[in-house]
């Protein structure tokens, strides 16, 4: 099993296409697994050229467990001693949802190890934001009796959260629902992952200060983190690019990968012009 110690918490990582490659680092959000990654996009990403880098967040998937509470920062810090384990001096760094707010604080606290930051349907934390409906934040902790109600509580949650005009058959989400509960059930590295994004307030006085380039993508259809939060985000960090894709959501369904990957792989081509 491909793990890397930390010092203080081991990470379970996996690796796709060839080392010499531009490395890009995947960071999931909230909660979530390296294998919900649409095999497409990480395909897609190799095809492009680059070598991906894909891991369990602290708290999630088969990464150690937690008890004491951290922050933002250490998530991101776990995301560069990666690096180091795996000998990788630079990256693209590409979170989605609050693995962008990771993703912000490598670029923040290791700017010389960014090769680009893409921030994806994430948000700078500014409190004038749009929030979520109280009814929609409270899905993100939702319990339910049994396994399968919780399998079947996520298969939803899939579709709310998802993308309006990428829609996913139910079977597809149930199977991914099941895979993920399978895998590794962690509520309680759910609120602490949670108490961290709460923690960490407003980022935008922190954003102004990067000097890295970066690229913001967001749905604007997105109801859990409104396309509000890409704009704003655009707006803090210096000479950021925004993408709004139409018809996304709070999700990257494997019907939205090539316009994803295609994205980033023409920003990245525009920074190192062959």
């Amino acid at each position: 099993m491909p793990t890397a110690d930390l010092g203080k918490l081991t990470v379970y990582y996996e690796t796709h296409g060839r080392r010499a490659d531009p490395a890009i680092v995947l960071i999931r959000g909230l909660g979530t697994q390296l294998i919900e990654w649409p095999a497409a996009l990480v395909d897609q990403f190799v095809a492009a050229g680059f070598f991906v880098i894909a891991f369990d967040n602290r708290d999630a998937g088969l990464s150690s467990e937690m008890t004491e509470p951290y922050r933002l920062e250490d998530m991101a810090d776990d995301t560069v001693r990666l690096c180091d384990a795996l000998a990788i001096e630079r990256a693209h760094v590409f979170g989605i949802s609050l693995g962008g707010m990771i993703a912000q604080h490598v670029a923040m606290r290791h700017r010389q190890r960014v090769a680009s930051l893409v921030s994806v349907m994430s948000s700078s934390g500014n409190p004038a934001l749009p929030q979520p409906t109280p009814a929609m934040r409270a899905r993100l902790t939702a319990a339910a009796a049994d396994a399968e109600a919780l399998i079947a509580l996520d298969a939803e949650n899939r579709a709310i959260f998802g993308s309006p005009g990428y829609p996913e058959p139910l079977a597809e989400r149930l199977a991914a629902a099941r895979a993920a509960f399978e895998r590794s059930y962690r509520p309680g590295g759910v609120a602490r992952q949670m108490q961290a994004a709460i923690a960490d307030a407003s980022r935008v006085e922190r954003l102004r200060a990067l000097a890295v380039p970066a690229l913001v993508i967001h749905g604007a259809d997105d109801p859990l983190i409104p396309v509000e939060a890409g704009r704003d985000t655009a707006d803090a960090i210096p000479g950021a690019r925004l993408v709004v894709v139409e018809g996304m959501g709070h999700n990257i369904p494997a019907a939205l990968a090539p316009r994803i990957v295609g994205e980033v792989a023409a920003f990245v081509r525009e920074l190192s012009p062959r």
